[in-house]
């Protein structure tokens, strides 16, 4: 089984469909009092999603995802006390990479610095793809990386990190229909740049020939 993309999103993957589940919450409760080794648990379950994440929006770049990840959790770890459980832990978090990932972004703009080439992308999401497929997810991750921030933000947020819509505009900071409206819109344009690539309406995990 392996990794299709479709203006519904991701299929054939059997994570897709699952929500990111939220921390144990005793453990939770432990690591808003200070325990460090009860968020180590909290940083081992996110890391690798939030990673993900980071990257992809940063378009590739896994040196500094990887450092902003690390300034992520540190900066959840200090607010933690004041986590006051209204949202679920993952939306809040989420929340919190957001606003660093910005602040990078704008940042790097004032910076001048070249954008990051996307001939990696396709290698960072732990999934395993039939190499008959890998091509096409090139394409797919090319696509995604050429999105607007906000709809790529929504984008990744949903289909590779599973949260639900109301989580996303939760940790957007934006509306449900906005998220709704976003993730439409980013599907549908990385679905056009497939078909115009020659993915379009063939079966799944084949490309049209002519």
């Amino acid at each position: 089984m392996y990794l299709v993309y479709s203006s519904g999103g991701f299929r054939n993957h059997p994570d897709t469909n699952l929500a990111l589940q939220q921390p144990d919450p005793d453990v939770l409760r432990l690591a808003r009092h200070g325990d460090e080794r009860a968020f180590a648990v909290i940083v081992r379950q996110y890391q690798v999603p939030l990673l993900n994440y980071i990257t992809r929006v940063l378009a590739g770049d896994q040196a500094l995802a990887e450092d902003m990840c690390q300034e992520v959790f540190l900066r959840v770890y200090q607010a933690l006390p004041g986590f006051d459980a209204r949202c679920q832990f993952t939306t809040w978090m989420f929340q919190v990479a957001k606003h660093r990932v910005v602040d990078e972004l704008r940042a790097r703009e004032r910076r001048g610095r070249p954008a990051v080439e996307l001939d990696v992308v396709a290698h960072l999401h732990p999934v395993r793809i039939e190499t008959e497929a890998i091509e096409e997810m090139d394409t797919v991750w090319r696509a995604i990386g050429a999105l607007p921030l906000d709809l790529k933000m929504a984008l990744l947020l949903r289909d590779v990190v599973g949260l639900s819509y109301a989580e996303i505009a939760e940790s957007l900071d934006t509306t449900l229909a906005t998220v709704k409206w976003r993730i439409y819109k980013a599907r549908e344009t990385v679905a056009a740049e497939l078909q115009a690539q020659g993915y379009g309406r063939a079966p799944r995990g084949t490309k049209r020939t002519a």
